[in-house]
């Protein structure tokens, strides 16, 4: 099921403003940003990375068997699969570079299929990112899903739903102080694709 946005019909993508994204303070250090609609025209973007980009499924541990991961993914350390995906990156390192002291080098793709796909709440900490602060900017295409945000330990939640060329950035000890899920869903959903930027060595 796949419904474009009125706003993206026979749009070709471009980046909007990113001055105009706000953050908001959370607690322990942490920040985040949501801009909805950085990326005009992202349904065109979507169609092309769904067809283009060689997804792939993963097969993980979980306790005592091996379950299939609830996405499809692909990882790039290098060249991106669109040129706006690069001109994003450029942005995105251009805009926190300065605070960060380090550009955002690689990106992971995930692809929602429906609403039973999902990713569980964990940090980024795989790296770097469980030792120092750090930036992961997520650009979501396709359908909106909700973002789910909360403190490690327990503590009051923030849901935002992103889809359809929004971006979310996560900031400060977001990756060590606070956790992120997108949790599974059994209202009928269109696919969403997830493009995250982060620097290297932070997974």
């Amino acid at each position: 099921m796949w419904q474009e946005s009125l706003l993206d019909i026979d749009q070709e993508p471009t980046l909007g403003d990113l001055g105009s994204a706000h953050r908001v303070r959370l607690a322990r250090g942490a920040w985040v940003e949501h801009l909805p609609g950085w990326v005009r025209g992202s349904d065109r973007l979507f169609e092309i990375l769904a067809r283009e980009v060689p997804w792939r499924g993963e097969r993980r541990p979980m306790y005592d068997r091996m379950v299939d991961v609830p996405r499809l993914l692909a990882f790039y350390d290098g060249d991106l699969p669109h040129p706006l995906l690069e001109q994003a990156r450029r942005a995105l390192s251009a805009r926190y570079e300065p605070e960060l002291g380090e550009p955002l080098t690689t990106a992971g793709l995930c692809l929602y299929r429906d609403g039973r796909d999902s990713v569980a709440w964990h940090g980024d900490t795989i790296g770097r990112g469980a030792l120092v602060d750090t930036v992961v900017a997520i650009v979501s295409l396709g359908a909106p899903r909700t973002f789910a945000l909360r403190p490690r330990g327990g503590g009051a939640s923030l849901r935002l739903p992103v889809g359809h060329g929004d971006l979310l950035v996560m900031g400060g000890s977001a990756q060590r102080t606070w956790e992120h899920a997108v949790p599974k869903t059994a209202r009928p959903v269109g696919p969403r694709i997830s493009i995250q930027l982060r620097p290297a060595g932070v997974r």
